[in-house]
This record gives C-alpha cells, sequence and structure tokens, in this order.
C-alpha cells in the first residue's frame, strides 16, 4: 500500500485498510501481553519451589560434612559460597524488576492488583532509555551485563580448575552467556540489544524472572555435584527428567493448562526407522536424531486449529525390529502478518456504500466465528463481510468465537456513522471558478464528483441550472445544454460570470440514497 505519490483518496483508503487489519491484531496483541504474565508466574512460582528443594540438598549436604568431613567438608563450604553469591545475584535481579515497574509507572497497579498489569506493559521505553542511548549502552546497560558476568566469575572461582566440574561450568557459560548473538537477518547484535531492546516491559521483566530461575538451577546443578549426585546417577531417580505433556500444544490466555507429569528418560540410541502419519523421515538427514538420542520430526502442519500427529519409532533390539508408537497434539494459530496499527478517530462507516470488512478471531478458525451488527452480512472469503449502514450516528459489531472446548470468547467494536460528502459541481472537467471561453460552456458537459473521498462512486446528474447575467434562469434536464440555454449563453459577453447551480445529482444504481446538495460551478467567460 505504500510507495509513489498517493492521491489524498487512496491515503484515506489505505488508512481504511490498516484500521481493519488493526482490529485483527489487536486481540493477538493482548493475547501475547497476558501470556508473559502467566510465564512469569509460572517462574515465579518455580522459584519457591525451587528454594526449598535447594535448602533440602544444602542441608544434605552439611549433614554429610559433619559425618564424613573428609569427603564432603570443603564441598559443603563451596557450597555455602556458591548459595551466597547467587542470592546475592537474585536479589539484585529483583532490583531490576523494580526498576522497569517503577520507571514504567506500572509499581501502583502491581501493588495494587497483586499481579503484572500486562495489558498496560506494552510499551519498554523506559527501560531502552535506561539501559540504551542510540546504538550504544548507557552505563546503566553496562552495569547489568557487567553484573551478569561477575555472577559467572564469582562461582568460577568458587569451583576452580578440577576436571569434575568442567561440565557444570560449560553449562553455566551457555545459560548465563552475553556473547553476542545473530539475529534473524544474520546481523551480529549485542546481547542486551537482541534480549531487551524494544520489547514490551512485560516481556523484559518476565526474562529477568527467567534469569532467577536459572540462579535456582545452577544451585541445584552444583549442589548435586556437590553430593556426589553425577556418579550414582545411573541408579538414583534423580538421573531421570520430570517430562510435561501437555493435552496440547497450544493454549489461549485465560484457559485452563492440562496435561501430564511424567519421569522419563533420554535413551541414547539411534532409531532405524521413524515414520509420522504415512510418511518415512529420512534418518540421514542432517540434525535427524540428536546426542541425548531425540528424533527430529519435521512436516508441513495444517490449518487453523488442533491436529493430531501419530507415528512410530523402529528401534534394533536383540536383532530385531522393535516399533513405538507415538502420539501427540498440536495447535495451529495464524501467522501473524501485520503490526498493530491504529487511527482511533478513524472508525467510521459510510450511509450508502457497501463498506467491506475482514473479521477474524487470532487462532480460530472462520467457521467458528460468529459476527453480528445492524447492517452487517457475510459475503464469499475467508472472514469477509459487507457493512451497510442505516440510521442513527453509531453502529456496533460483535464477534463470537468457539474455542476447541467448546467455551465462548467475545469482542466487540463500534463504529462511527457518517454521510457521503456533499458532491463538486464539474464542466468541462474543471471545479469552483473556471476560465471558458463561452462556445465551451455552451458544449460542455455538466457532471458532479466526490473529491477526496475513500469510495469511488459513480455519480450521475439529472438537472440543473443555468444563470447568465442579463438572462432569465434557465432549468435543463440531463447534463447537456438544451436550446433555452445555448441562447443565453451566446449572450454572454467577455468577462461576465455563468452560474451553474443547483444540480442534482444521484449515485448510480441507487436511487433510495439522497445525497448532500452539489457545489456551484461559476464560469468566468474568457472570449466571445
Amino acid at each position: 500500500m505504500a510507495g509513489g505519490k498517493l492521491s489524498a483518496r487512496q491515503k484515506m483508503i489505505n488508512l481504511m485498510y490498516l484500521v481493519f487489519i488493526a482490529m485483527i491484531a489487536m486481540t493477538t496483541s493482548k493475547e501475547i501481553l497476558s501470556a508473559f504474565s502467566l510465564f512469569n508466574n509460572k517462574f515465579e512460582n518455580a522459584n519457591e519451589l525451587a528454594v526449598a528443594s535447594n535448602t533440602t540438598l544444602l542441608t544434605g549436604l552439611s549433614k554429610q560434612a559433619e559425618e564424613k568431613p573428609d569427603e564432603f567438608a570443603v564441598a559443603y563450604n563451596n557450597a555455602q559460597k556458591v548459595s551466597a553469591k547467587s542470592d546475592e545475584f537474585f536479589r539484585y535481579l529483583e532490583t531490576q524488576k523494580k526498576m522497569i515497574l517503577d520507571k514504567g509507572n506500572y509499581a501502583a497497579k502491581f501493588a495494587e492488583q497483586g499481579d503484572l498489569p500486562a495489558e498496560e506493559m506494552d510499551k519498554g521505553d523506559a527501560l531502552d532509555e535506561h539501559w540504551f542511548t542510540g546504538d550504544r549502552m548507557t552505563k546503566a546497560g553496562q552495569a547489568f551485563v557487567a553484573r551478569i558476568e561477575q555472577y559467572k566469575t564469582d562461582i568460577k572461582e568458587i569451583l576452580g580448575d578440577e576436571i569434575n566440574y568442567m561440565e557444570a561450568i560449560e553449562t553455566i557459560n551457555n545459560r548465563f552467556s552475553t556473547s553476542d548473538v545473530k539475529n534473524k537477518d544474520g546481523r551480529t547484535q549485542k546481547w542486551l540489544d537482541y534480549n531487551f531492546k524494544g520489547f514490551p516491559a512485560v516481556a523484559s521483566y518476565t526474562k529477568l524472572t527467567a534469569m532467577q530461575n536459572d540462579i535456582k538451577a545452577t544451585e541445584a546443578d552444583l549442589y548435586n555435584v556437590f553430593l556426589g549426585n553425577t556418579v550414582k546417577k545411573i541408579a538414583s531417580l534423580k538421573s531421570y527428567t520430570a517430562i510435561v505433556i501437555p493435552d496440547k500444544n497450544a493454549f489461549f490466555a485465560g484457559e485452563k493448562f492440562t496435561g501430564k507429569v511424567v519421569l522419563g528418560k533420554y535413551a541414547n540410541v539411534t532409531p532405524t526407522k521413524l515414520r509420522v502419519g504415512d510418511t518415512d523421515l529420512n534418518m540421514n538427514r542432517e540434525g535427524a536424531v540428536d546426542s541425548t538420542g531425540a528424533a527430529r520430526i519435521e512436516f508441513t502442519v495444517g490449518g487453523v486449529g488442533e491436529h493430531d500427529i501419530k507415528g512410530q519409532f523402529t528401534f534394533l533390539e536383540d536383532g530385531k525390529e522393535l516399533p513405538i508408537d507415538f502420539d501427540g497434539k498440536y495447535v495451529v494459530v495464524p501467522r501473524p502478518n501485520s503490526a498493530t496499527i491504529s487511527a482511533d478517530k478513524m472508525n467510521v462507516v459510510y450511509r450508502g456504500v457497501d463498506n467491506p470488512m475482514t473479521i477474524s478471531f487470532a487462532g480460530i478458525a472462520d467457521n467458528k466465528v460468529q459476527a453480528s451488527g445492524s447492517g452487517l452480512s457475510p459475503v464469499s472469503g475467508q472472514g469477509k463481510y459487507v457493512m451497510r449502514p442505516g440510521t442513527g450516528n453509531e453502529v456496533t459489531i460483535n464477534v463470537t468465537g468457539t474455542l476447541d472446548d467448546g467455551s465462548k470468547v467475545s469482542d466487540r467494536k463500534t463504529f462511527r456513522i457518517k454521510d457521503i460528502p456533499a458532491p463538486t459541481g464539474v464542466i468541462a472537467g474543471q471545479t469552483g471558478l473556471v476560465k471558458l471561453p463561452k462556445r465551451n460552456v455552451e458544449i460542455g458537459t455538466v457532471s458532479a464528483k466526490l473529491e477526496d473521498f475513500v469510495f469511488d462512486l459513480p455519480i450521475e446528474v439529472t438537472s440543473f441550472k443555468i444563470k447568465v447575467p442579463g438572462q432569465p434562469t434557465v432549468n435543463v434536464a440531463g447534463t447537456k445544454m438544451n436550446a433555452q440555454a445555448a441562447s443565453a449563453i451566446q449572450k454572454a459577453r467577455r468577462g461576465d460570470n455563468i452560474t451553474i447551480f443547483d444540480i442534482n445529482a444521484r449515485i448510480k444504481g441507487n436511487t433510495t440514497y439522497k445525497l448532500k446538495n452539489v457545489s456551484p460551478v461559476i464560469v468566468e467567460v474568457t472570449s466571445n
């Protein structure tokens, strides 16, 4: 819709399209902001559980140090140091989260409702100004990155150079990496830019909570190393991973999460065959199976909505093929393809014309979306409607979507109703005050047009009046001068102003809508 020199009319059409697109994207935007709040709450809850779990591990180390000082005294001392440094870093991140609330003026609302005001935290300007200046980081931004690096340095100094801790150190380096990152365009960005610049405040706040969760995970990893659980992991339940299996792979904001938690292990065994549906996947392709034995599946997803995924692993056991079936679900939601751009004063529909609309609910198939409103009717095409407003100054469109679980969600939008503006009179292709030879007036066509209007409506003139100075007013039917009008025009002199007025016009094909009065045309005679 962009590029080149656009007329005022085309600009208006483009703006109307953006308003319609914004209506579609609005619901998705709110859902995403609310989802960040839900994730933040999950991380907060996980952090509380991790504190209790880590305390138990530390207590176990304390008892081991008392009973077997030669084996565990040094380990317990190191664990206490890790605990102190981790608590210190955890509290520092808490101050940064508070800073986001304070600088964005969200603290009062947070305290009042006891939860993040997610839908209001859609801007990140305050944090951007605090951590960035142009393409560079501010001193505060540099200090934040330096504090992450300091935590890694502190933990590495505690662990030293022992071979037993090399894997743990590598995990910490990856978990708290601040190295430059390549974005989707292949350009290198600073870690802080890539992760925080330009993001909504609720997203940045949630990332800091997730980083706090990484701290707790690091403590748990190290306490287990100090306890020697890495040696005993084959015989211990700690060698298993708690795996969350959701009933489906996408949920709407506010919807109840359902799923299972099971204990499982990753088997470093390469499958000989892998089938998804009726398709056998190539096991020799790059990345088909990773180092843990996890196989990668790839296929083109179906349309919007919930889908089943079924397949089969095949392994060799005792020289025989052992097939293992698997099944699951996934949910397809519409791909975002537009920004949320809203011109709040342009929510307008026009009386007397068909106003095209596209109506949908993000993540819900079109056949499960119902829209209603006075003058609204569906037309061919997915989510396509036409609004023909009647009387009144406003019309409200109500939209209801049915989720996969049968529950319903709804939204509404109110539009102002405006009349078609008054047409402009035209003679010989010119409007307003024009200059013409009287011969051009005599043979000219009188018409009318809507200037800079969002719809291209065909306007036809049915009659008009013409006044020549010194001559009586002549009534003319149609668009061309009759004999009486031509005779009057012939008597006009150079410099006379001929007025064409009371132009009656209508929309071609629509005799029921009455247009406003057409503006007159005044012609200054330039020659005899």
